[in-house]
């Protein structure tokens, strides 16, 4: 319910109304005298409030010393502070606390990816407050909410000061520099141009700059820009030799030597023309360059701060999975994903360890289904010199890899019940043993785990413990399959299509609505990671920049194609399958080694093993050919 009150208070608003909003809802939830948050001004060793409710008010414009202060300790030790009562007794030197009547305090400090203090947010009372594990978690979930939002705010101010940065020297530069639109209207003018033209920029705008050049540059200009979009990306521009000549105000012509640029970061496209003395030119672009570079740059990092990352979707179930995430990232609670193959299961688990206090630390990744059985402890735990034959010398383990950190298990059902029985130790004690070492080591290691099996199936086949099982299993997290996610389908879709466009450097037009329902009626027994590959196939196989999706979604069914009576046949040659009889071959051939192992999987007597391919794998043939255990 707190939770509830302070996020529906804060989610509308950015900036100055957020913190005003937060600090406000805070106070007022947890029913404390006061709340702020604050910005560290490092060179002073201040800190200057962003927003400071007291009472029933609040208080602008408070800015004060660190030293002697509670804040001073909690940003020396960059960890949150609760001092449940006598806090003016315990920090004397601190002018303020008296005159608020503060008796006790709580304080969570703001920290970047870097581990550098940003500020601090905090509230105090009139009463004691006593230790409250639930307050102490909202806490943790709104320092890192106005983290994100002050990070956010300097992020934008960055990007600010490089625009300011870049119209410096566009209104600088001796050139003249004219953008203009996708139909070639004039956009953007600096002082040389509006010289070279002898007219006010504001008349320029909006004027057609084809209508400035005299007749056969006007089509010359369209030829060019024609080449520039068969150009792969990084290499859309182009210096124009003959130049181009223009028409002035006082209708005599002026020849000019110019680059054409295309810039396709926006939508539609956009063009840079800069005329200029030819010994200019190259000082003038990469300056421009450089700076529209860094711009974006700065832009994307700030999209990057109010998300998740790469994981796409706003479906309800992605909503309601992220939702999870955001509420266990900030604990060490063991997380454990279930999801069918493809879902994108390491993207949430990096989104929870992006979003933990282990984020300054590794987040080491493990397949358990990829290491074999013979060297899976050495893989876990490190080995020391000599401790078997090939270990030549002394090795880490994973989990020695992810001290302080985070530890990714990805397929934890493919362990063996011996491995299982060590990683229950390292979850119960936070001990281990290196392979032929009599030493223990203890590590701090946050596990989060990872499967698309149905452990408590497993479980009942005895090929899985149970208490490790509700070791792991602390705090659940369902990924939905694709076929649940609507019309994540189509964000994802189109994500993936202009990614490999730009990639191949193919033009690509949008998808269409037929595409996209196409898309939405297919199962993907791959989920996300198949629909990737889908896109990929599509766009190598795209005609005149638009997708042949049928080609490229897999084909099921269907009869075996006739061979083409006019194309002579080699007796000599064995006879070529079609797609259709190759999977109808795989499928018995996979049918008949499950009847063999009885339906079992994984393990020594397992389907997997009988035909010599990870247990993963045989899973994820099983869900694309449609097979599926008789009842």
């Amino acid at each position: 319910m707190l939770l509830r009150t302070i996020s529906d208070g804060t989610a509308a608003e950015t900036g100055s109304g957020f913190f005003r909003a937060l600090v406000k809802n805070l106070s007022i939830a947890l029913r404390t005298h006061g709340a702020w948050v604050t910005e560290y001004l490092e060179k002073t060793h201040r800190l200057r409030s962003l927003a400071f409710w007291l009472g029933d008010r609040y208080v602008e414009d408070y800015e004060y010393a660190v030293q002697g202060t509670p804040c001073e300790k909690l940003l020396r030790d960059k960890t949150y502070l609760h001092i449940p009562e006598r806090v003016v007794e315990l920090f004397p030197e601190d002018p303020d606390l008296p005159v608020i009547g503060a008796v006790s305090y709580i304080g969570f400090p703001l920290l970047d990816p870097d581990n550098r203090v940003l500020g601090n947010l905090a509230i105090v009372d009139t009463r004691p407050i006593p230790a409250s594990l639930r307050s102490l978690s909202l806490f943790r979930i709104f320092a890192a909410r106005a983290t994100a939002e002050l990070l956010r705010l300097r992020a934008e101010a960055k990007a600010r000061l490089r625009e300011a940065k870049l119209r410096g020297v566009f209104d600088g530069a001796l050139d003249a520099i004219i953008e203009l639109d996708q139909a070639f209207a004039v956009t953007m003018v600096n002082s040389a141009a509006r010289k070279l033209f002898s007219n006010d920029g504001n008349e320029l705008l909006g004027t057609s700059f084809t209508a400035l050049l005299v007749p056969p540059d006007r089509e010359r200009l369209e030829r060019i820009v024609a080449d520039l979009h068969t150009k792969p990306p990084g290499s859309r521009s182009v210096w124009i030799p003959e130049g181009l000549t223009a028409l002035c105000r006082q209708g005599h012509t002026l020849r000019t030597e110019a680059t054409l640029s295309l810039i396709d970061s926006g939508d539609p496209p956009s063009y840079v023309l800069i005329l200029r003395d030819i010994n200019e030119r190259v000082e003038a672009e990469q300056a421009i360059a450089r700076l529209r570079a860094e711009t974006t740059y700065l832009r994307d990092e700030l999209h990057l701060l109010s998300g998740h990352g790469d994981i796409i979707g706003t479906s309800r179930p992605v909503r309601e999975a992220l939702h999870l995430v955001s509420e266990v990232a900030p604990t060490d609670s063991t997380v454990l994903l279930y999801g069918e193959t493809g879902t994108g299961k390491e993207l949430f688990a990096r989104a929870i360890h992006a979003a933990s206090k282990r984020r300054s630390r590794s987040m080491i990744t493990v397949n358990c289904a990829a290491i074999p059985e013979a060297l899976m402890e050495s893989e876990f735990f490190g080995h020391e010199k000599g401790a078997f034959t090939g270990a030549t010398q002394q090795r880490e383990g994973r989990f020695s890899l992810a001290d302080k950190g985070t530890i990714f298990l990805d397929e934890i059902g493919e362990l063996n019940l011996e491995m299982q029985a060590k990683l229950l130790r390292v979850l119960q004690e936070g001990e281990f043993s290196p392979v032929g070492s009599s030493r223990t080591r203890t590590v701090d290691v946050r596990v989060i785990a990872a499967t698309n099996r149905d452990l408590l199936d497993r479980i009942e086949q005895g090929a899985f413990r149970r208490d490790l099982y509700y070791r792991l299993s602390v705090f659940p997290i369902t990924i939905p399959p694709l076929r649940e996610r609507g019309t994540d389908i189509d964000l994802l879709a189109n994500s993936f299509a202009a990614s490999f466009a730009a990639r191949m450097g193919k033009r690509l037009a949008p998808l269409s609505s037929d595409v996209l329902q196409r898309l939405r009626a297919y199962e993907w027994p791959g989920n996300v990671r198949e629909l990737q590959n889908v896109i990929e196939r599509a766009i190598i196989t795209a005609q005149h920049g638009r997708l042949i999706i049928d080609q490229a979604l897999p084909q099921t069914t269907g009869a075996p194609s006739q061979p083409d009576r006019t194309t002579p046949q080699d007796d000599t040659t064995g006879s070529v399958m079609t797609i259709a009889q190759l999977q109808q071959l795989e499928r018995d051939n996979l049918l008949q080694a499950l009847h063999r192992c009885h339906w079992k999987i994984a393990g020594e007597h397992g389907a997997a093993r009988l035909l010599g391919i990870p247990p993963s794998t045989l899973q994820s043939r099983l869900k694309a050919l449609r097979i599926r255990r008789p009842h």
